[in-house]
């Protein structure tokens, strides 16, 4: 059955004309047209052993991609080395093509001949790979097709594992503000430090006007002038952004550019220190976040969820810790009177900071939409409408600047 399975149509269309030739002679008693039909027969028969015997098994080979993760339309290449098995030999079989396997949205699968390999031989391979859609995509497995010279048979065998490769939406750089973060003249945020830790123990030097109880004598004999515990309060920046994916709240295009906002602004956030928790059911049921990377990799597997409410959504917004220079962050899509309002009584905390982000494109009814940013806005949230993408930075700026 496997030699079978292993015909082209070609070596079909000859097994069946074989056949038929063969019972025609049958009928006619020609035992010369019944050699022919034994022939006929035979031919791919004998081909699609021959693959099976003499094809190699295994093929040693690597896969390196010059990037595990990439940004959406950026390129990727990816390096094929194979070479055969140790005790593998030339045999004399059909074209020998290796192809990668690849997911639609990366396009057709490469393929490459080989050719005849010999023991120790190494052939290298490379192609480059773009994808226009998040996601993680499979890269593999490398299939070795053998085809024998008269196309009556070909056999395919997979070789390896897969690769992942991780498309994340591209993000734009938000300013540093100090409503929003660090201002630009602090420089560089400390790193925040786990609960328990004391922050406060930080020497520096001493300034005129600071307390003498301050002074940290260890630290100023062992450097020889005064040096102080440091009065910057290094607490445990929370922040949490909430992202709108439900498909009822967006046209195709406006999903992507809520993906892309929020992953812009939780990125920022990630790079200011925050501990970050993602809400919204295209990113998971809770994503807690700190890094860059995590960030990333949630908002480039995240889909739209069919929720029938953003209620749900609010209420485990208005429960998310957010503490030091932490803020509510909910990127939107088109809300109904009752979401607004919940959303409008979602409190931040004590630091009261809370901004809503509203997609462009997203399909509001226009009144709707002014009632809105007028409640919002009531109950002291910073209301960004973008008219694009690339519109964030200049509002962002224009929100921390904002008294």
């Amino acid at each position: 059955m496997n030699v079978l399975r292993s015909l082209t149509p070609r070596g079909w269309a000859l097994l069946g004309a074989g056949v038929a030739i063969g019972v025609g002679a049958l009928l006619l008693g020609e035992r010369d047209l019944l050699r022919l039909a034994v022939l006929v027969t035979t031919v791919p028969l004998v081909s699609a052993g021959l693959l099976a015997v003499c094809a190699p098994r295994s093929l040693e080979h690597t896969r390196v991609l010059s990037a595990s993760r990439i940004p959406v339309g950026a390129d990727c290449r990816v390096t094929l080395t194979l070479s055969p098995a140790e005790a593998a030999r030339p045999l004399p079989v059909g074209p020998l093509l290796a192809e990668d396997r690849l997911p639609f949205a990366l396009g057709s699968p490469p393929r490459f001949s080989l050719g005849p390999l010999r023991p120790g031989e190494k052939r290298t391979f490379s192609y480059r790979l773009r994808s226009h859609a998040r996601g993680r995509y499979p890269i593999g497995p490398l299939v070795l097709v053998v085809t024998d010279p008269l196309g009556c048979a070909r056999l395919e065998r997979p070789l390896g594992p897969e690769t992942s490769l991780l498309v994340f939406p591209r993000t734009v750089e938000l300013p540093v503000v100090a409503r929003l973060g660090a201002t630009a003249a602090d420089g560089p945020r400390p790193s925040p430090v786990p609960a328990g830790v004391d922050g406060g123990t930080t020497p520096r030097p001493y300034r005129p006007g600071d307390d003498v109880r301050r002074v940290h004598w260890r630290s100023t004999a062992r450097r020889g002038h005064l040096m102080v515990r440091s009065e910057e309060q290094r607490r445990l920046d929370r922040s949490t952004v909430l992202v709108d994916l439900r498909p009822a709240a967006h046209t195709a295009s406006s999903v992507e550019d809520a993906v892309v906002l929020a992953a812009s602004v939780a990125v920022h956030l990630a790079d200011r220190g925050h501990r970050l928790g993602l809400l919204g059911g295209g990113v998971g049921p809770a994503v807690e976040a700190r890094h860059r990377d995590t960030v990333l990799e949630a908002f480039a597997l995240a889909r739209p969820v069919a929720a029938p409410s953003l209620l749900e959504d609010v209420a485990r917004l208005s429960r998310s810790p957010v503490s030091g220079r932490g803020t509510l962050v909910a990127v939107l899509g088109a809300l109904t009177p009752e979401e607004s309002a919940a959303l409008a009584a979602c409190r931040s905390g004590r630091s009261g900071r809370r901004i809503a982000i509203l997609v462009p494109q997203a399909p509001w009814p226009e009144e709707a939409r002014r009632w809105a940013v007028h409640r919002l806005a009531e109950a002291g949230w910073r209301v960004l409408c973008p008219d694009r993408v690339a519109d964030l930075p200049e509002l962002w700026r224009s929100a921390g600047e904002a008294r």
